[in-house]
């Protein structure tokens, strides 16, 4: 995960907030040199951009370690294209280098060949 550059911490707004000393020092160690609240900062962002529909993920075939057949649920995007997969349609699951499991239309994957 890489620090989005949002805006100059001096333009930030001071937040408390209250975490346990365990998890704290269990950001610490994930953050690296970044810093533990630029990592929060980052997860926050990610949070807000997936909640709000803004979220588009960039991914390359080299970021894929496997593909799933599978069936839409619901209307979902192509990580590769950003086309919609309407639901009930067929799609690939594609298992990342993160663990994160993403919507490929079949199209999508042949094209990020």
């Amino acid at each position: 995960m890489r620090t989005m550059n949002r805006t100059s911490t001096t333009e930030m707004e001071v937040t408390s907030i209250r975490l346990e000393r365990q998890l704290k020092e269990k950001l610490k160690k994930l953050s690296g040199n970044q810093g533990y609240q630029a990592l929060i900062r980052d997860i926050l962002w990610n949070y807000v951009q997936q909640k709000s529909g803004d979220y588009r993920p960039k991914f390359s075939k080299a970021d894929i370690r496997a593909t799933i057949e599978a069936t839409a649920a619901k209307d979902e995007s192509c990580v590769f294209t950003g086309k919609l997969i309407p639901e009930n349609q067929p799609m690939l699951l594609g298992l990342t280098t993160y663990g994160d499991l993403v919507p490929i239309s079949k199209e999508g994957f042949k094209a990020a060949e």
